[in-house]
C-alpha cells in the first residue's frame, strides 16, 4: 500500500472507531482535574468538525489551561501554521524540562 493510501486507510480506521474515545471521555476529564497538566489549545475559530467549544470546555477541568482560537477551520495547520507554531514553540519552552 502506498504511504498517502495507507495513511488514508489509518485516518478512516481512526474516524470509523471515534465512538470508543468518548466512552474514555469522563477518565480523561478525571485525569484533567487531578493532574492539572498544562494544556495548549490552539483551534480553528471556524472549525466545524470540533467547534470552539470543545477548545473551550478544557477551561472547566484544568483552569490554567491556555486555549487560543484562530480565523480558521479544521485544518488550522494547513491555513496558519506559521501562527499555530508562534504558540506551540513558547507553550514548549516553558513547560518542557529537557
Amino acid at each position: 500500500m502506498a504511504g498517502s493510501e495507507k495513511a488514508i486507510a489509518v485516518q478512516l480506521e481512526l474516524f470509523a472507531d471515534y465512538i470508543t474515545n468518548v466512552d474514555l471521555y469522563p477518565q480523561v476529564h478525571e485525569y484533567f482535574r487531578t493532574s492539572g497538566v498544562p494544556l495548549l489549545a490552539v483551534w480553528g475559530r471556524n472549525d466545524e468538525i470540533f467547534g470552539p467549544a470543545g477548545a473551550l470546555a478544557f477551561d472547566q477541568d484544568l483552569p490554567n489551561a491556555e486555549i487560543n482560537l484562530l480565523d480558521g477551520g479544521h485544518f488550522l495547520l494547513e491555513s496558519r501554521l506559521d501562527a499555530v507554531v508562534a504558540m506551540i514553540r513558547p507553550f514548549l519552552a516553558e513547560h518542557l524540562s529537557v
